[in-house]
């Protein structure tokens, strides 16, 4: 029998690790500062952009002419982690604008025989992750999983680690580096835009709680390449629903849109609730921002029409389902 728990509505945090994240003993390369960016706006500034934005992939007119160009509309990219300007990309993260190689790394404990196969922990996440984004960019991006077949023996038993959802920064590291240096004779991480590693979920340390993104100001290195974030995936078979296609958003530098609250009892869904897969995940048809998408690449800019001033304005909005130019009546 597999161990499955109840299904959690918790969505899955991100953790970013500092500078000193203890990983020195893996050969890396030194980090590049960050350039300095541009600051944000006034708060009064940017409530009046937000609402002013009426950014959806369903304008599908020519390009239109001033007042409802998208500049004035675009942010600009703070130093906040994650932050939600697009008048530039951040380079520190593979942007979804083509197709992406994403590996995953099955990693098995001395404590513990896996229930299930690797193949199987696989299709819990895909197809599923790759039509999410397929749909969700309107065909602009493809995430290419490439699943190891075979299992990849951690060198300590699952408990030593003490996998939790607020995990110490000593395990976490402890972690890393063992699953880094357990795969790497297996693995080209240098033909890799994303890396999973997913534990066996029947392990007995296993927290089914502590899937997330680890973000690593000192990068990790392997096969000659800066290996930057990870996924951890710490999933039950079957898995929460999307819930990696939500860690992979962070991948791509989009922030978690949830609220979590101090007792961890409280409404998750304060922020948004079900309108974007950051907030969560459980939403009936979950799908992203247009701000997002914008962000992300798979807006053009004759599809945001940034609307100022007081005068009333008319759109047209066209549904998916009809396509680019067709008259919609009724």
């Amino acid at each position: 029998m597999h161990k499955l728990g109840a299904v959690s509505r918790r969505p899955r945090p991100e953790v970013h690790v500092p500078r000193q994240f203890p990983l020195r003993r893996l050969p890396r390369e030194a980090g590049t500062a960050r350039g300095a960016r541009t600051r944000l706006r006034s708060t009064a500034a940017v409530c009046t952009t937000m609402s002013a934005l009426a950014a959806t992939s369903l304008i599908t007119a020519p390009s239109v002419a001033e007042p409802f160009s998208p500049e004035p509309c675009a942010l600009q990219r703070t130093d906040v982690h994650h932050s939600e300007g697009l008048d530039t990309w951040n380079a520190a993260y593979p942007r979804p604008a083509r197709a992406l190689d994403a590996v995953m790394v099955f990693l098995s404990f001395p404590d513990s025989q896996p229930l299930t196969a690797p193949a199987e922990l696989a299709a819990d996440h895909f197809p599923a992750t790759g039509d999410f984004f397929r749909r969700a960019s309107y065909g602009a991006f493809t995430l290419r999983p490439h699943p190891l077949r075979d299992w990849i023996r951690m060198p300590s038993p699952s408990t030593s680690y003490a996998i939790r959802r607020d995990w110490s920064p000593e395990h976490r590291a402890a972690y890393l580096r063992d699953a880094l240096a357990a795969a790497d004779p297996h693995v080209d991480f240098s033909r890799y835009d994303v890396v999973y590693f997913v534990a066996d979920p029947d392990a007995p340390g296993v927290d089914s709680d502590a899937t997330k993104v680890v973000n690593l100001d000192t990068p990790m290195r392997a096969d000659g390449t800066d290996i930057r974030r990870v996924v951890t995936v710490f999933e039950n078979h079957p898995p929460d629903r999307l819930v990696l296609a939500h860690e992979t958003g962070h991948v791509f530098d989009l922030p978690d849109l949830y609220h979590r609250p101090v007792d961890g009892k409280g409404d998750w869904d304060t922020h948004v609730g079900d309108w974007d897969l950051m907030g969560s995940q459980f939403g009936l048809a979950p799908d992203l921002f247009g701000w997002h998408k914008w962000k992300l690449g798979w807006l053009q800019p004759r599809q945001v029409a940034c609307v100022r001033g007081g005068e009333p304005t008319r759109l047209t909005l066209e549904p998916l389902g009809a396509g680019p130019g067709v008259v919609v009546t009724g």
